[in-house]
């Protein structure tokens, strides 16, 4: 089967090689002509586990490309992926004006059937408007082509998207014509041998399961920092309550883990852009909108416990920080927590001092001079006043405390996940959420 997907960001590219591993031939496209380059000379673009061998093993095997060229190999496909981005707008909404202008250049230049799959995050009601952009430009050269639309919503997890694809908990398929049923079943046929559910279901509730399965998590994670809020007031401990609760077999203990909010390229622009839809709707999404809130004022929390520790007197202190990525296992820093702490430390006159296993080049780009940059866990808190433990990286779990406490001018340790055990830091002082 020969496929084509159109952008190469973290979904393209994963979609792309995994596709190609299951004997496809793919093209995939972007008109960065920088990252393409980058790629066909084996450089990733973006850091995932398993990815780049995956990646290689797939152009020597000749079934996975990379181009900037979208018509060249538009009429050899029988499907092609949308895979671009859909920032938010300024109101929340998803931008799909890169979706359409893909969905635009396919119409300029179609010659026969062909099914196109939205894969990029998109809101109810979009592949109708690919769908129309397609026949409009089909309609200037006179010409009438068949062509589906259909809806492949993406649910990887950065740091194990590629095992996320390979084994899937599910695979949701929105349609409306039994052709593209039949193409997406032949796709998708050579993992069918690991007994995953494929659902099929119509292009619109696809489009909002997407959004409704983030909209859920995201939930669970602020309900989850409420809940540890509340504990610190009343006294309670917020990892035994989430064990209590988590053993419920009707809530599951996934998504539970109390943090400092939740960030990334999904959660909340997907938040945000289902918020706008029910606007646009009159069916106003006030749980979600608390969510929004909730979260926002998480990612204050420990800013908020380091300047509690020091009666407000924090200018002048040395901070350091292990983890910049928004979660463990990516480079990913899009809405990280860590971005609204260091902006908060620097604003009150603090130095900051940051190690991330997998981020540092990211973190260089987005804050450039204002921050320091460790080359490991111990050469951060050198002469600190307080450490902040942001993104779990395993690469953290088991330091020598004895030496961290020894290094820092002040031993305070505020952990942002509550993974580790006050028993193991003897003379540090301890603070964690809930």
């Amino acid at each position: 089967m020969n496929i084509s997907i159109v952008g190469t960001g973290y979904v393209g590219l994963v979609s792309g090689a995994c596709f190609a591993e299951l004997g496809a031939t793919v093209w995939c496209i972007d008109t960065n002509r920088e990252k393409i380059d980058g790629l066909n000379n084996g450089i990733m673009p973006i850091y995932e586990p398993g990815l780049e061998d995956l990646v290689r093993r797939n152009v020597k095997a000749g079934r996975l490309f990379f181009s900037t060229d979208l018509t060249g190999s538009l009429n050899d496909v029988e499907m092609l992926f949308i895979a671009v981005g859909t920032p938010p707008g300024e109101d929340g909404s998803a931008d799909l004006s890169h979706v359409l202008a893909v969905a635009k250049k396919i119409g300029e230049n179609l010659e026969k059937y062909l099914l196109v799959v939205t894969k990029s995050t998109v809101p109810v009601g979009s592949s109708r408007l690919v769908r129309k952009a397609i026949e409009e430009e089909l309609s200037k050269r006179g010409r009438n082509i068949e062509f589906d639309v259909a809806s492949n919503p993406e649910f990887l997890k950065e740091g194990a998207a590629i095992d996320d694809f390979m084994k899937p908990d599910r695979v949701v398929v929105g349609v409306e014509s039994e052709r593209a049923r039949e193409l997406m079943t032949r796709l998708y046929a050579p993992m069918l041998l690991s007994n995953f559910r494929v659902i099929f279901m119509d292009i619109p509730s696809a489009e909002m399961t997407k959004y409704a399965a983030n909209a859920m998590l995201a939930t669970r994670i602020s309900f989850i920092n409420e809940i540890a809020n509340l504990c610190e007031k009343v006294g309670a401990d917020v990892s035994m309550v989430r064990k209590g609760i988590g053993t419920d077999s009707r809530i599951g203990s996934k998504f539970l883990y109390p943090g400092p909010g939740f960030g990334g390229s999904c959660f909340p622009k997907d938040v945000k852009a289902l918020i706008r839809t029910g606007m646009e709707h009159d069916s106003p999404l006030t749980l979600l909108e608390s969510v929004e809130t909730i979260n926002e004022r998480q990612k204050k929390v420990l800013f908020s416990k380091f300047t509690g520790f020091y009666g407000g007197d924090v200018k002048g202190k040395r901070a350091a920080v292990w983890g910049l990525s928004y979660k463990p296992g990516t480079d990913d820093m899009r809405e990280a927590p860590s971005l609204t702490l260091i902006s908060q430390l620097l604003e009150a006159g603090c130095t900051v001092k940051a190690y991330d296993p997998a981020a540092m080049e990211e973190a260089r780009h987005r804050l450039g001079d204002t921050i320091e940059y460790a080359s490991d866990i111990y050469d951060t808190v050198r002469d600190a006043d307080v450490l902040f433990h942001v993104t779990e990286w395993k690469e953290y779990r088991m330091p020598d405390w004895q030496k961290v406490k020894a290094m820092m001018k002040h031993p305070l340790l505020i952990d942002g996940r509550g993974v580790f055990d006050k028993n193991n830091l003897d003379g540090i002082t301890y603070l964690r959420i809930g």
